[in-house]
């Protein structure tokens, strides 16, 4: 496609150290590290969606990392015949790159969406970015000594060197720029023209005397056409990310964003009473229908609050749902909540309808709403509650899975009081019965007494819960506290229904579960596999 005039053979002793050579030199690296941070960008966004669409992000990490490792051996391998036209070979290879990387993302989404082959897809795209990536270290080297001619392994300092620091600012970049600035699909094509620019412009710029005018031009209408196309899909990334995502999901989609932690997802429809049925949904998996929510947060609030509830901890429960609950309780003097999305809570008192459901509980002067990691928080927190309330998602990721483990119901005991009374949501001891009698175990391996209980939730299905207590031999007794509002769900008699399990979801033989030995992580994901 592009051929070089000057022999190579004659570039050394044509390019003097000089300031000229200098110059030329500090562009080359510029461009070195600039496509090492494209390319650290394009692993971090793809294994981040393979997080949000499938879960499993040690599997999701595992494939897209050793793959692209893999296809790097291969793509540098493959570049040698490239030597002889190193520059028009790199900016070929940079143009390609940028466009198969500002597209992977979208490539992937829409393969998850409509076409249902995300892991295939997966693989290839991975397979291809890395080939491209790792076509790029021979050329490179390469250039840099026609530039000035130095000692191999001097040469390979200085250009890794820049490459790995490429690397770190484009690591750091992902999640602290890119995703809040642009979010997944639109970051990925701002990275794509980045990439497209510097790896073409560049080298463009300073062989532009050694290439034939037709290859120049031809390079720079590819770039031109690449921008193109990655500027195409940016202003039309909303909506085929809108028309994507709908696919996903039953109902009509009000509200969608991708956060650092997640994505969210609100719908909204008629339901069959009539109502309209509100659903939220992080990482594709639901969290509430306001059909039946009460009948879960009723389950999850008011036994837990049946002794004294002065002072109240929730983790997790960003929506607010669990909050508005404990708010009913005039005798609740201050309530401190902890979730680590702050878009979560943003979207519970601005969102309409959603401030409407939780009777805008974020707004009671009694509240405190802290963002951070529950498990970090915990291991800082000084002052003690008199309940304790856990609602968080099931421990389908690693990151969830340790909010399951001993160590963290070890550091739950600091913020409690020796009277002091926890409740946890354990998933479905129907669907996922290991998952949730694993929790139990869990929670006794750390010195708790439990209470276990279920309930039906007709968008979950069957549900469950702990009641606990730290200390004590006796099982913690569940019932409501004789002051405890109206109930629309829950009274003595449903809650001593709870206690009793089928037989053939009675407690089971199950691990606990550790930091080291996530094994709660292990059963969740074999079991919701099923379903």
């Amino acid at each position: 496609m592009s051929t070089d005039t000057v022999p190579r053979t004659s570039e050394p002793a044509s390019r003097a150290q000089g300031p000229q050579s200098r110059a030329a030199r500090f562009l080359l690296l510029l461009a070195v590290f600039i496509c090492a941070a494209c390319g650290l960008t394009y692993e971090l966004a793809l294994t981040a969606l393979g997080s949000y669409l499938i879960g499993n992000s040690v599997v999701q990490t595992s494939v897209v990392l050793s793959v692209m490792v893999f296809a790097m051996g291969i793509g540098s391998l493959a570049a040698k015949p490239l030597q002889k036209r190193a520059a028009g070979g790199f900016a070929l290879i940079e143009g390609t790159l940028a466009l198969v990387g500002g597209l992977s993302v979208l490539i992937l989404y829409v393969s998850f969406a409509w076409l249902r082959i995300y892991m295939p897809a997966m693989v290839v795209v991975s397979f291809a970015v890395g080939l491209l990536i790792g076509a790029e270290i021979p050329l490179l080297m390469t250039l840099l000594q026609r530039i000035r001619r130095q000692e191999a392994g001097s040469a390979v300092a200085d250009m890794f060197a820049v490459d790995y620091i490429g690397a770190l600012v484009g690591g750091l970049a992902f999640p602290f720029l890119l995703l809040p600035a642009f979010g997944q699909l639109q970051g990925a094509l701002v990275v794509g023209a980045v990439n497209a620019t510097a790896g073409v412009v560049v080298v463009l710029w300073i062989f532009r005397h050694e290439m034939r005018r037709i290859v120049r031009i031809g390079l720079l209408a590819g770039m031109t056409a690449v921008l193109g196309i990655l500027g195409t899909v940016y202003v039309l990334a909303d909506e085929i990310e809108v028309s994507a995502r709908q696919q996903l999901y039953r109902d009509p989609i009000v509200h969608a964003e991708t956060t650092p932690y997640q994505d969210i997802v609100i719908t909204r429809s008629r339901a069959f009473t009539g109502s309209p049925d509100t659903r939220l949904f992080l990482n594709g998996d639901l969290q509430f229908s306001s059909v039946d929510e009460y009948r879960y947060h009723e389950a999850l609030v008011h036994p837990g609050l049946s002794k004294n509830r002065s002072s109240v901890l929730i983790l997790g429960g960003g929506d607010a749902l669990a909050l508005r609950e404990v708010l009913r309780y005039d005798d609740v003097e201050d309530v401190t909540l902890v979730d680590l999305d702050p878009a979560i809570t943003r979207l519970a008192r601005d969102f309409s309808p959603l401030a409407a459901l939780n009777d805008k509980a974020l707004d009671d002067p009694r509240v405190t709403t802290v963002h951070a990691d529950a498990f970090n928080w915990l291991r800082d927190a000084t002052r003690r509650y008199d309940a304790v309330l856990i609602d968080f998602p099931d421990p389908d990721t690693a990151a969830l899975a340790k909010l399951y483990s001993v160590e963290f119901y070890h550091l739950l005991g600091r913020v409690l009081k020796p009277d002091s009374q926890v409740l946890v949501q354990g998933g479905s001891p129907f669907f996922a019965p290991k998952t949730y009698w694993s929790i139990a175990e869990t929670m006794a391996e750390a010195g708790y007494t439990t209470t276990p209980f279920q309930v039906d939730v007709p968008s979950f299905g069957n549900w469950g819960f702990l009641l606990a207590t730290a200390g004590t031999d006796a099982p913690p007794p569940l019932r409501l506290a004789g002051d405890a509002p109206p109930l629309r769900f829950l009274d003595g008699s449903v809650l001593r229904a709870s206690t009793v399990f089928p037989v053939d979801r009675r407690r089971q033989d199950v691990r606990a579960s550790t930091l080291m030995d996530p094994a709660v992580l292990e059963y969740t994901r074999h079991e919701w596999r099923n379903y």
